[in-house]
């Protein structure tokens, strides 16, 4: 009888790849997919641990679906990615629930895993060899929906920003070779994807590891010849490694989004240089002033943290001058997350949850009026939206260039007529909320 397998995928959209690439793998090898956790005789719980959130989140899941295994069918509960990684041991102890861990290296292995499990053969159903997951494109099931689909380019992270467990978990930088990239885009574009979302730990990064140099440039100009490829966007961007000549690569090709993901993580110098971050604050205008002149119409998101270490109350304004100076169009912000090996836990003056919550609240209450006031810039204007759903009756759910998934707002649709999922349409602009934007049909 064929085994039902479920997955419930956790954390970032490079944790979504993994989740994707698994349940490619499975599929492949006749392996039944389900959605409904009660029914599946395997569960794998694809964890994050980058934040204290994420951990309690990615804990969580483990404790409830664990349940599964005396409430209803589960026979074997796999925990993947990055809790696997870090903390393997503890969870193993404390959970027992638990048959086996794959950590993100080793995801191309999830059949084995399971087959040695049904099987009963020796060592578990834990594979602890390495295999190789970056050559060739690896099968794939497209969980973002028909039109949408994210391309991880590389893997892991040399940055060692002063407060990122990312490079002691998924190691050093690794790239996708650029054959096995376009492969899979091609792929991708061929199965009726239309927007292709480029990302890693730092997406400005790569080729170094491979060619000595960075390629994105390269790549980019490769991909944006694939046939069916409508809007490349770019997420994850150094803003160190963006230059001139990859501004004018993203200006001169109409299907590359003239939106940029550039996390930041603050304004203040000292806080940037005891972040071991590789810029300061003039480099950061200049760049943003250098994208606004060259591209009229350039959308750019950004990533800040908030109650790092030391970060002191005209620091904190400092960031929050800053954003109401150059208004960013997309900001997502966090508080700082203490976590165990990283230089930042061992600071001095760690602040106080009280005060880091409070200090996002109010960065966050001076980024709505901004995000509104430019939506309401957008009032009467023209754009191409992306249909992704329905919400009523002469109501749809899309996207325009300036909304990455999941992080963004959407664009309400207003349309008598029947629209479809995966239809590009051409929509003005009625209305303006906070994050959103409602437009009609033209």
């Amino acid at each position: 009888m064929p085994i039902k397998v479920g997955l419930i995928s956790l954390g970032c959209s490079k944790n979504l790849v993994d989740s994707e690439v698994m349940l490619g793998i499975l599929k492949e090898k006749e392996y039944i997919i389900t959605n409904d956790a009660r029914q599946a005789d395997v569960l794998i719980i694809n964890t994050c641990c980058f934040i204290d959130k994420a951990k309690e989140e990615s804990i969580d899941a483990i404790l409830s679906y664990g349940q599964f295994k005396e409430k209803y069918l589960c026979k074997l509960l796999i925990v993947a990615g990055c809790m696997a990684k870090r903390y393997k041991d503890e969870l193993a102890r404390e959970i027992p629930e638990v048959d086996c861990f794959i950590e993100p290296e080793n995801i191309q292995n999830i059949e084995q895993a399971i087959r040695r499990f049904f099987l009963n053969e020796v060592g578990s159903a834990e594979q602890k060899e390495k295999g190789d997951k970056h050559n060739h494109p690896l099968p794939r099931l497209i969980s973002t929906g028909k039109s949408t689909a994210y391309l991880k380019i590389a893997d892991g992270c040399d940055n060692r920003c002063s407060y990122c467990v990312i490079p002691s978990i998924r190691g050093k930088y690794t790239s996708v070779p650029m054959e096995a990239l376009i492969q899979e885009a091609t792929m991708l574009a061929g199965r009726g994807i239309k927007e292709l979302i480029i990302i890693a730990q730092d997406t400005t990064s790569y080729g170094i590891d491979l060619y000595g140099s960075y390629k994105l440039k390269e790549l980019l100009n490769k991909l944006a010849q694939i046939d069916g490829l409508q809007w490349i966007r770019l997420m994850y961007c150094y803003p160190d490694k963006i230059d001139d000549e990859l501004i004018e690569i993203i200006a001169g090709h109409d299907n590359i989004c003239n939106y940029l993901d550039i996390p930041i993580q603050h304004i203040n110098d000292e806080i940037l240089a005891r972040m071991n971050r590789s810029h300061d604050s003039q480099d950061i205008i200049r760049l943003f002033d250098k994208l606004r002149e060259k591209i009229s119409d350039v959308v750019i998101r950004t990533s800040l943290i908030v109650g790092f270490p030391g970060e002191t109350h005209s620091q904190f304004d400092e960031l929050c001058d800053f954003l109401k100076k150059y208004k960013i169009n997309r900001v997502g912000a966090f508080t700082y997350s203490r976590e165990e090996s990283t230089p930042a836990a061992n600071f001095n003056n760690q602040i106080n949850q009280r005060t880091k919550q409070e200090r996002l609240e109010k960065l966050m209450e001076i980024q709505r009026e901004i995000s509104y006031d430019i939506n309401k810039d957008r009032l009467n204007k023209k754009e191409k939206v992306l249909i992704e759903g329905r919400r009523g009756a002469d109501l749809f759910l899309g996207r325009s260039y300036a909304e990455a998934p999941e992080v963004d707002g959407v664009v309400f649709v207003k349309s008598t007529k029947e629209l479809e999922v995966g239809q590009f349409v051409d929509v003005i602009f009625t209305e303006a909320y906070e994050y959103d934007m409602l437009g009609e049909l033209i």
